[in-house]
Parts: C-alpha cells; sequence; structure tokens
C-alpha cells in the first residue's frame, strides 16, 4: 500500500477516537481490520496499527500543541473529520522524524479536501503551516 493510501486508513482510525474511548481504541482496530472494507498485508496492517497506537497514545500533548498554535479556536469547535486529520498532521511534523513537514501538510490537505467540508483545505493548511519553522515555511507548505 502507498503512503498516501496507509496514512489514509490511519485517519479513519483516528476519527473513531471521536466517538469511543481511547481504551476501546485496540478493539476498533481489530473491527476496523475486520470490516472486510480493506484489504491490507499483514506488514501494512501492523504499521497502521503501531502508527495509530502512537498518535492515540500521545493526544494530551498533540491536542495542547494544536490549543496552542489554534487562535480564536478551541477544540471542541473544530469539526471531528479535521481534528483527526490535525492530530495526524501534528504527530507527522513534531514526533515523526520519518516524514518531512512540507509532505505531512500537503497530505493533511488532501485528506480535509477529500473527507472535509469545502474549507476544511485551507484550515488544516493553516493550522498545520504554524508548526512549521518560518525558514522551511515558504518551500514546504503550500496548498495544492
Amino acid at each position: 500500500m502507498k503512503r498516501s493510501s496507509l496514512r489514509e486508513q490511519i485517519f479513519k482510525i483516528l476519527f473513531r477516537v471521536e466517538f469511543n474511548p481511547v481504551e476501546e481504541m485496540p478493539r476498533q482496530e481489530e473491527l476496523f481490520f475486520d470490516s472486510g472494507d480493506l484489504v491490507a498485508t499483514e506488514k501494512d496492517r501492523l504499521y497502521i496499527t503501531a502508527k495509530c497506537n502512537k498518535i492515540v497514545g500521545k493526544l494530551p500533548e498533540i491536542d495542547a500543541l494544536l490549543s496552542e498554535k489554534m487562535k480564536g479556536w478551541t477544540l471542541d469547535r473544530v469539526g471531528r473529520v479535521e481534528l483527526a486529520i490535525l492530530r495526524l498532521g501534528v504527530y507527522e511534523i513534531v514526533y515523526d522524524d520519518e516524514i518531512p513537514a512540507g509532505v505531512a501538510i500537503s497530505e493533511a490537505v488532501e485528506l480535509a479536501k477529500k473527507f472535509g467540508s469545502e474549507n476544511s483545505g485551507a484550515f488544516v493548511n493553516g493550522v498545520l503551516a504554524r508548526f512549521v519553522p518560518k525558514a522551511e515555511e515558504n518551500t514546504a507548505v503550500g496548498e495544492n
């Protein structure tokens, strides 16, 4: 599976955090994979599950970072789709050294355009751009 497809599956599982207690996420992951909607290799499944678990484990830190950067917004005002995408994007920018910030932002914007509302792409881009140091901003960030 391509990395963008893996990221989309991670987003879909993260979205379930909004409707289920964190303690139920292992069961939610099982249900996600057992639904038959996704054909994933064992390697892909392990990657998706491991990354989801890392993100869920850092949700308090990620949410605190988002709250700091979102001027005039609170997390409870952000749509659930956008929040799941922002959490994934922040994790990749701040904690995942394998993903360049520009790629994380670009992929998050694409997810927002696909799953969010009309202005979701611009909103996600604007929030995540605040996590990129100014020196990288001009070359790394740009909405497609």
